[in-house]
């Protein structure tokens, strides 16, 4: 409840900035596939995917205030309000994009939770889209990933002092919340965070596994 309350307080003001790699993924998903943003924001992605000839997308984010943000900007767009669980039918979508997501998602099982959900939605062989935020090395982070490892059990995550908790992964965990995909692309990047600091960061693409 914490998290929504401050991404709704600031719904009208944050601009994202970590790049979605539409090269890479148009490599990997077709024009005409039926495409889920999870954690849309005010659907950003959405329409530069739109601009570059998908029609077929969704989006959903807990907060409302994006959700009511992403329709003034963008009315063509179908976005809707979701906490948790997807409010789609299993085997619905040929691809599914988690941008900067689970940096908001501080819990292993809850990412793994959203994470069988995104399969469950995903029809086989469907593709997984994500990028987000990884370990840093620097004495700022550092500093700060220590501060906070015992109160909340984890190293990487850390409060910012606007009052939201998020957090920055190791390639080993990522690996380990995609293990029902079949990884394609697994590519380190430099990011520019909301608030203009630079960060470790990478984008995956996988294909769920058929059962």
């Amino acid at each position: 409840m914490k998290q929504e309350r401050y991404w709704n307080k600031v719904a009208g003001e944050k601009q994202f900035t970590t790049p979605f790699q539409i090269n890479a993924f148009e490599k990997y998903v077709l024009r005409k596939s039926k495409i889920l943003d999870v954690g849309c924001g005010y659907g950003r992605t959405l329409n530069e995917l739109h601009k570059c000839g998908f029609k077929n997308l969704f989006g959903v984010d807990f907060s409302q205030g994006m959700i009511d943000r992403g329709r003034k900007l963008y009315p063509h767009l179908d976005m809707k309000k979701s906490n948790g669980e997807l409010p789609f039918d299993d085997d619905t979508f040929d691809s599914v994009l988690l941008l900067a997501v689970l940096t908001c998602i501080i819990e292993d099982e809850d990412q793994k939770k959203l994470m069988s959900e995104i399969q469950r939605v995903l029809k086989d062989s469907g593709s997984l889209y994500i990028n987000d935020y990884m370990i840093n090395e620097d004495q700022r982070n550092i500093e700060r990933y220590d501060k906070y490892k015992d109160k909340y059990g984890k190293y990487g995550i850390f409060e910012l002092p606007e009052g939201v908790v998020v957090r920055h992964h190791t390639k080993d965990h990522i690996l380990e919340i995609t293990k029902d995909f079949h990884g394609l692309v697994f590519q380190l990047v430099i990011y520019t965070t909301m608030n203009g600091n630079k960060s470790n960061g990478f984008y995956y693409i996988g294909k769920k596994k058929q059962v």
